[in-house]
C-alpha cells in the first residue's frame, strides 16, 4: 500500500465526492445566488481586508482557505488570482494548480482556458499520469494543473517544473483530495518545495475538521473565507410523513399528492436503484414526466439528465442516494423520501436526510418535505430524525384532498 495507496473502504467515497463534484461544474450554468452569510477570519485586524465580507471585496489577498459550496465562483476566483500573477512572456511554468482527479483537473482547465483567452501567449499544461514527456525536458507553459502524483513527479523526479518558479499554488476541492491518504501527503511534500512568497489558495465545499487540519499544514498565516452552515434552512422546509402499509401503497399515497402539488418540481428518493427503476417506470405509466437518475450512469449522462430537469422536460426526478449532495435545482419545491435514509447498519442517516430535503426550501423559498413510512422500523427511524433536528415532522392524510390543497399553499 504506497503513498498512491487508498484507505481501505474510502475509494468509493473518493469516486462518489469527485463525481458529485464534477457533475455540479457539468451543469452549472451560472453562480447560485446566495444569501448565506460569509464570514472572514482575518488573521491580522489592521489589514484593509479586515472586514470584506465577500470574494469580490477580497482584492485576492496573499495565502487564502476558503469555503462554500458548488457555483459560488470558488474557480473563478483562483483563476484570476493566478492570471493576474502571470507572465506571459516567461516561457516557464509558474501557477500550480492541483485537483484530486483527471476530471476536475480537465473542468477547471477549460476555465483557465475561457478566462485566459486574451492572453495568446498564454499555455496551459496537464500534469496527469498517462501525459508522457521526455526525460530532461522542461515545459515552457506558464501554468501547470495536474493531480498531486503526477505533479510531485513532475516537480522532483522528473524535474520538469522548478517549484521555486512558482508564484502561486492552489489546491482546488481540497474535501476531494483528503478522501485519498496519498494525495495528502504528496501535496504537502509539493507545497514545502514552493518558495517563502508563494501565494497558497486553498479551496473546499465542505469544512469538516479532517480538512481544516489539512488546510493549516497547506497554507501558512491564511486568511480565511467560511460560508455559514446550511442547517436553518430547516426553518423554510415544512416536513410531513405518510403512513402507508406496502409500496404499492406509499405509490398510491404519491400520485394523490402529485395529483394535488403538481405547482413545481418534484425530487423523490428512493434506497435502492431497483425501487427507482420500478417507481419511475410506473410513474411514466400514470403518464407523468419522469427522469431516473441513478449510480451506474456515467457523470455526462447525469449531468444531462440534470439539465433536462433543470429546463423543466421532466417534473419528476427520481434518484437513489448518490444524487442527494450537491444538486441544486432552484425550482425544487417538493421532495419525496420513499425510503426514509438510513445508513449500512440500518440507522438514520441524519446528514443525508438534510441533504436530501435541503433540496428543497434553497434560496428562501418555502419548501415540502414528504416522508413515506410504511412499518413500525421505519416509524422509528422517522422518531430519530424527529429527535435529531429537534423538528416536528406531521402527519399528512393523502387520502383528504382539502388536506393536500393545504399544505400545497
Amino acid at each position: 500500500m504506497g503513498p498512491r495507496g487508498r484507505r481501505a473502504g474510502s475509494s468509493g467515497r473518493v469516486e462518489d465526492r469527485a463525481a458529485q463534484s464534477l457533475l455540479n461544474k457539468l451543469i452549472r450554468s451560472n453562480l447560485v445566488d446566495n444569501t448565506n452569510q460569509v464570514e472572514v477570519l482575518q488573521r491580522d485586524p489592521n489589514s484593509p481586508l479586515y472586514s470584506v465580507k465577500s470574494f469580490e471585496e477580497l482584492r485576492l489577498p496573499q495565502n487564502l482557505i476558503a469555503q462554500s459550496q458548488s457555483g459560488t465562483g470558488k474557480t473563478a476566483a483562483f483563476v484570476l488570482a493566478m492570471l493576474s500573477q502571470v507572465e506571459p512572456t516567461n516561457k516557464y511554468p509558474q501557477c500550480l494548480c492541483l485537483s484530486p482527479t483527471y476530471e476536475l483537473a480537465l473542468q477547471t482547465g477549460k476555465v483557465i482556458e475561457q478566462m485566459g483567452k486574451f492572453y495568446p501567449a498564454l499555455k496551459l499544461a496537464y500534469a496527469v499520469r498517462g501525459n508522457k514527456l521526455e526525460r530532461g525536458q522542461k515545459i515552457s507553459e506558464q501554468i501547470v494543473i495536474g493531480t498531486p502524483g503526477t505533479v510531485l513527479d513532475w516537480c522532483s523526479k522528473l524535474k520538469f517544473i522548478d517549484p521555486k518558479k512558482i508564484k502561486v499554488f492552489v489546491l482546488d476541492e481540497a474535501d476531494v483530495m483528503i478522501a485519498t491518504q496519498g494525495h495528502q501527503d504528496q501535496s504537502i511534500r509539493i507545497q514545502r518545495m514552493l518558495p517563502r512568497n508563494c501565494q497558497m489558495l486553498l479551496f473546499s465545499a465542505t469544512f469538516e475538521d479532517s480538512v481544516w487540519k489539512f488546510a493549516q499544514k497547506v497554507v501558512p498565516d491564511p486568511n480565511v473565507i467560511k460560508l455559514k452552515r446550511e442547517e436553518e434552512t430547516l426553518d423554510t422546509i415544512k416536513q410531513y410523513y405518510v403512513l402507508c402499509s406496502s409500496r404499492d401503497e406509499k405509490f398510491q399515497a404519491l400520485c394523490n399528492l402529485y395529483g394535488a402539488i403538481t405547482i413545481a418540481q418534484a425530487m423523490i428518493f428512493c434506497h435502492t436503484r431497483k425501487t427507482a427503476s420500478w417507481l419511475a417506470a410506473e410513474l411514466s405509466k400514470e403518464g407523468h414526466q419522469v427522469a431516473l437518475l441513478s449510480g451506474e450512469m456515467m457523470v455526462e449522462q447525469r449531468a444531462a439528465v440534470i439539465e433536462r430537469f433543470r429546463e423543466g422536460k421532466e417534473k419528476v426526478l427520481v434518484t437513489t442516494n448518490v444524487c442527494a449532495r450537491g444538486i441544486d435545482v432552484e425550482q425544487v419545491s417538493v421532495v419525496i423520501n420513499f425510503d426514509l435514509p438510513v445508513d449500512k447498519d440500518g440507522n438514520p442517516d441524519n446528514e443525508t436526510y438534510l441533504h436530501r430535503i435541503g433540496r428543497t426550501g434553497r434560496f428562501g423559498k418555502r419548501g415540502l418535505a414528504v416522508n413515506m413510512v410504511d412499518s413500525k422500523h421505519s416509524m422509528n427511524i422517522l422518531n430519530r430524525i424527529q429527535e435529531h433536528f429537534n423538528k416536528k415532522i406531521e402527519r399528512l392524510d393523502t387520502d383528504d384532498l382539502d388536506e393536500i390543497e393545504k399544505i400545497a399553499n
